[in-house]
């Protein structure tokens, strides 16, 4: 028998496949207005700087494996590697907090240091 994800699971996972399809309007529907992501470049909030935060990245994104999907009924985790067009592997990790079936806060980690290189040797 196979269970149903979780509320905050599901949440999560229709955000990722959205962004990973490089539908952000279908991506943002997921998050909550008064967001707050927490990342290697600092804290973002509200949804249009979120927005704004991952039209960048998504529009350099070539590929995403799951590798992993966790949650229960007010949070989730995601591990995951992109791929995009300066770096080949960029193992990836989201911590969701969803409330009223929108992401309010996203814990993202991921290491910057492939980026900084391939953005220097660019220049």
């Amino acid at each position: 028998m196979t269970e149903e994800p979780s509320a905050a699971l599901s949440t999560a996972m229709a955000y990722y496949q959205a962004w990973t399809g490089k539908d952000l309007d279908v991506a943002m529907s997921y998050v909550a207005e008064d967001v707050v992501c927490e990342n290697p470049t600092g804290r973002i909030e509200g949804l249009e700087a979120f927005r704004q935060f991952m039209t960048p990245f998504a529009q350099m994104l070539t590929g995403s494996d799951l590798i992993g999907a966790y949650g229960d009924a007010d949070t989730a985790v995601l591990v995951y590697n992109p791929h995009t067009t300066l770096v080949a592997d960029a193992p990836s990790a989201e911590r969701f907090t969803v409330r009223d079936g929108k992401i309010a806060h996203d814990l993202l980690i991921f290491d910057r240091t492939p980026f900084d290189e391939a953005r220097r040797r660019s220049s």
